[in-house]
């Protein structure tokens, strides 16, 4: 029958609701590893509804905090970073990344392909000492490309819609071909949806693959291939909101972390050279 028959959105909404339920420990995907440099300029971001600012040190430390001056105001991300230390542009004021005339710094994690910060006062959960990091293919073996783009929806939109396996055939396809749900999600161990699906390449060149979306906390939904190409493959969705919470405009960053691995000679050689 076709696919949409099965596409109940009772089954959506209940997975989605399990996944609300997990705990995030008040971390958010702020961006890629590589967009904060050691030695570049600040990383700025607003995340629901507070402004955020990231750097380096020389060594390449991550530091984080408020995006906003203590001083009068200034916006942090336009200032400059001098020997690891963080110098607002407005009147010369420094940080080095610990507590400062009432700028306090924000916990932040760099897993080596995104940069998360804790923010408590935003995710209003239990914090947690580190984010839930999805398993992915291990270190040297693959290679990551992020993608962000910003929806005028919620978090909670986002993974709905990554929740919702069928929709691939019918609005991308020029991505995949022949998508089928072999499994639903039964809200226990196996809290997953389980795919066949073939990846299109080039006119009608397609990878078949099995994957499996789950999703470990309220704002993230893992893709990853199980058999076929590419085993242990990952696309992770972040959500991150922009806005706070009851904005009648909300927005939200959709961060795409693709690690992509495989066992052909071609493709490490692709690696060598990435």
């Amino acid at each position: 029958p076709p696919t949409w028959r099965r596409a109940r959105p009772a089954l959506i909404a209940d997975a989605l609701k399990r996944a609300s339920a997990r705990p995030s420990g008040n971390w958010f995907v702020v961006g890629a590893s590589r967009d904060v440099r050691a030695g570049g300029r600040p990383y700025g971001r607003t995340v629901g509804g507070v402004e955020v600012v990231l750097w380096r040190t020389d060594t390449g430390e991550l530091r984080a905090g408020p995006g906003v001056c203590p001083h009068l105001g200034a916006p942090l991300r336009d200032s400059r970073v001098v020997c690891g230390t963080l110098v607002c542009h407005w009147h010369g004021l420094t940080l080095d990344g610990g507590p400062f005339a009432g700028w306090e710094p924000y916990p932040v994690h760099d897993d080596g392909v995104l940069v998360w910060v804790r923010l408590d006062a935003v995710g209003g959960e239990e914090p947690s000492e580190r984010p839930a990091v999805p398993a992915r293919p291990r270190p040297g073996a693959g290679v990551d490309a992020v993608f962000t783009a910003v929806g005028r929806c919620e978090p909670q939109d986002v993974v709905a819609n990554r929740l919702d396996p069928w929709h691939g055939s019918w609005f991308h396809p020029y991505s995949f071909v022949d998508l089928s749900v072999v499994r639903e999600p039964d809200g226990d161990d196996g809290d997953a949806f389980v795919v066949d699906v073939s990846f299109r390449v080039a006119g009608r060149l397609v990878v078949p693959v099995r994957a499996e979306f789950t999703a470990p906390d309220p704002r993230t939904v893992v893709m990853r291939i199980t058999e076929g190409e590419g085993v242990t493959s990952v696309v992770e969705t972040h959500a991150t909101p922009l806005t706070a919470e009851g904005d009648p405009a909300p927005r939200t960053a959709v961060v795409e972390a693709v690690v992509a691995t495989s066992g052909r000679r071609g493709f490490r050689l692709a690696r060598a050279a990435a």
